[in-house]
């Protein structure tokens, strides 16, 4: 199987389930103010026909929020396959999460939170697909209020808004260590802990046409 640190692949045959390795940076990594979540995420996404168990590491950025860390691995549930890895993400050039195909075209551009307007459009230019998932509530939606007439031009951008209560609920499962279950059939998502239940409330302020 292949496993992703940063931007190096390793190869582990003796593992016998799927795992996809994600460092936000060596640096983050090792930095002594960043905290490191470790999660065992097993996905069942119905609608995609996906099944596959990946073992995450995430190194929380000293600015980010343990909802924004639970977001990323909420992101990563809803796009999941064998090439989509987590970008540097906060105070980089590159996007939360992407996948590329072979010859490193970008294929799949995710966005956390409320991205530059300005920066959201040159991604759509850079990428096939570009997707921003915005939470927090009323914030999230000023930022959409100011940025939805320009972003309305871009024709492959998709915009979700995870509802407030959803993103909290969240954020309350990290823990440095997650055994988390994500269940997605006919667009409706479930986020499982061997004591919770959270179905995540979804609204898309705009489809990629």
């Amino acid at each position: 199987m292949l496993v992703y640190v940063g931007r190096l692949v390793f190869y582990a045959p003796s593992v016998s389930i799927c795992q996809t390795i994600e460092v936000l940076s060596i640096g983050d990594f090792l930095a002594l103010k960043s905290t490191i979540f470790k999660a065992t995420l097993q996905i069942n996404d119905l609608d995609r026909g996906y099944y596959q168990t990946h073992a995450l590491i995430l190194a929380q950025h000293p600015s980010e929020t343990e909802e924004r860390v639970m977001m990323r691995l909420l992101a990563f549930a809803l796009h999941a396959d064998d090439t989509l890895q987590f970008g540097l993400g906060i105070s980089s050039e590159e996007p939360d999460l992407w996948r590329k195909d072979l010859t490193g075209q970008i294929e799949l551009w995710i966005e956390i939170g409320q991205p530059d307007e300005k920066n959201l459009r040159r991604a759509c230019g850079r990428a096939q697909q570009v997707v921003v998932y915005t939470y927090s509530g009323g914030s999230a939606q000023v930022w959409w209020s100011k940025a939805q007439a320009v972003l309305e031009q871009s024709k492959n951008l998709t915009v979700i808004d995870i509802a407030s209560d959803s993103s909290k609920a969240l954020a309350v499962m990290a823990q440095r260590g997650m055994e988390l279950q994500c269940l997605i059939q006919d667009e409706q998502v479930q986020m499982m802990t061997a004591s919770d239940i959270i179905t995540i409330e979804m609204t898309t302020r705009m489809r990629s046409r």
